[in-house]
C-alpha cells in the first residue's frame, strides 16, 4: 500500500464520518438549496440516488473510480465515483461531463452524500432532519428566498 498523505484543510470543514478524514471546506459548498423560479418551489438540498447531498467546488483527500455514463433525472452525465483515501468508503461522485447544455455548470464539481460526512461542527447528518428541513422550507420559504437572493441565488437539483 504505501504511505498515506492527507491534505490538511485549514478552517471549518466537512469530514468522512467513518475515519474523520477532512474532505472539503465549508466555504467550498456550492449549493445546499435551490429555488425553481417557475413554480416558486423550494428544493432544500441536492440529491443523489435517494439521499440528500452537498455540491462542492473542491474536495480533497479522495480517490476517483472509473468514468461511467449515468442517466439522471437531469439528463445524462459522465461521472466518476469518489472514495475517501482514509477508509475507502464511497462518498459520492465528481461530474466529468454533462450532455445537457443546461447542466454544463456541474462539470468538475463534486457531489457528496450528507449521510457520508460529518458537518463542520463534527456531528453527523440525522435522517429525521430531512423531514424537519422540508417542513422548515415550506414554512419559511419567503425568508429563505430573500436570504438566498442576497447570497447570489440557488442551483439546480439533481435526483440521481
Amino acid at each position: 500500500m504505501g504511505r498515506l498523505f492527507l491534505v490538511d484543510l485549514e478552517g471549518s470543514s466537512y469530514s468522512c464520518k467513518h475515519c474523520r478524514t477532512p474532505l472539503a471546506l465549508k466555504a467550498d459548498v456550492i449549493s445546499k438549496h435551490h429555488i425553481d423560479s417557475d413554480s416558486l418551489f423550494c428544493f432544500q438540498y441536492f440529491c443523489s440516488r435517494n439521499r440528500r447531498a452537498y455540491l462542492f467546488y473542491n474536495v480533497e483527500n479522495v480517490t476517483c473510480g472509473p468514468r461511467e455514463d449515468r442517466m439522471m433525472i437531469t439528463g445524462k452525465h459522465t461521472v466518476v465515483d469518489i472514495y475517501c483515501v482514509g477508509c475507502g468508503s464511497i462518498l459520492g461522485w465528481k461530474y466529468i461531463y454533462a450532455y445537457e447544455k443546461a447542466h454544463k455548470y456541474k462539470e468538475g464539481w463534486f457531489l457528496i452524500e450528507r449521510c457520508k460526512v460529518l458537518n463542520p461542527a463534527g456531528t453527523p447528518y440525522v435522517a429525521n432532519q430531512e423531514a424537519q428541513d422540508g417542513q422548515q422550507a415550506r414554512n419559511g420559504q419567503e425568508t429563505w428566498m430573500a436570504e438566498e437572493a442576497q447570497a447570489g441565488g440557488g442551483m439546480d437539483v439533481d435526483n440521481a
